[in-house]
């Protein structure tokens, strides 16, 4: 079973902009893949859909065969449990530290104690932040920050992770050091769908891209596809 349908999914703002025509793919489990395309293309709606910012004007978005627009008031943050969502401003707030940043989406969801302590460590370990675990957000580097919003975003475990232009204000060593965490989610079991318009970037990492252009989909590239170029 998919983990992510589109089914001819359309959103048009007031005011008459269409952001997204007739948009159909799959995510399927385990899966990590791309949408690129120009700024206003579509990508950044595209992704508030999946996390419920938004909903389609026409079509259907299903999440594990869940219709999304039936789910309201209290199902959406359970819902938004199963969606990590990584942002470019990285979002993190900055009278709390490195660690309680990464507990919130837990403490929220009433996880014991005991439990958050090791899964939040346990996911700092991974993305190379033991050590900054007491420090503010306003004492960490760039990569850094971006690399909590990460830890926040996996901590618990969601079924997809979707990430808005992750790499967008971050040197190309870091990036490529991000799109390298984002690559070893799927064996864990999180699908990845980031949204990113650095073309060189998402080449190399050789995955599925989806193209989008004025809000309808335009091209599904498969990895081996990329590889020719």
């Amino acid at each position: 079973m998919a983990v992510l349908r589109f089914d001819n999914v359309s959103k048009q703002y007031p005011g008459g902009h269409v952001a997204l025509a007739e948009v159909s793919f799959e995510v399927q489990p385990g899966e990590m893949l791309f949408v690129t395309g120009h700024s206003g293309a579509g990508k950044s709606t595209l992704l508030k859909l999946i996390h419920l910012a938004e909903r389609p004007t026409r079509g259907a978005v299903l999440f594990a065969d869940r219709n999304l627009l039936k789910v309201r008031g209290r199902r959406v943050p359970m819902h938004r449990r199963e969606v990590g969502v990584v942002f470019q401003d990285h979002r993190l707030l900055s009278d709390r530290s490195v660690f309680d940043n990464v507990a919130l989406p837990l403490v929220l969801r009433g996880v014991k104690r005991g439990e958050i302590g090791k899964r939040v460590r346990s996911v700092l370990e991974r993305l190379g932040l033991a050590e900054r675990e007491r420090a503010l957000p306003t004492q960490l580097s760039a990569g850094e920050q971006q690399r909590v919003g990460i830890a926040r975003a996996v901590v618990g475990e969601p079924r997809l992770l979707v990430a808005d232009e992750p790499t967008g204000n971050l040197d190309p060593g870091l990036s490529a050091e991000i799109m390298a965490l984002f690559a070893a989610l799927p064996e864990r079991g999180t699908s990845v769908l980031v949204a990113s318009h650095d073309l060189g970037l998402v080449k190399r990492m050789k995955k599925r891209v989806l193209v989008l252009e004025q809000g309808q989909l335009v091209d599904d590239i498969a990895p081996e596809d990329l590889a020719d170029e």
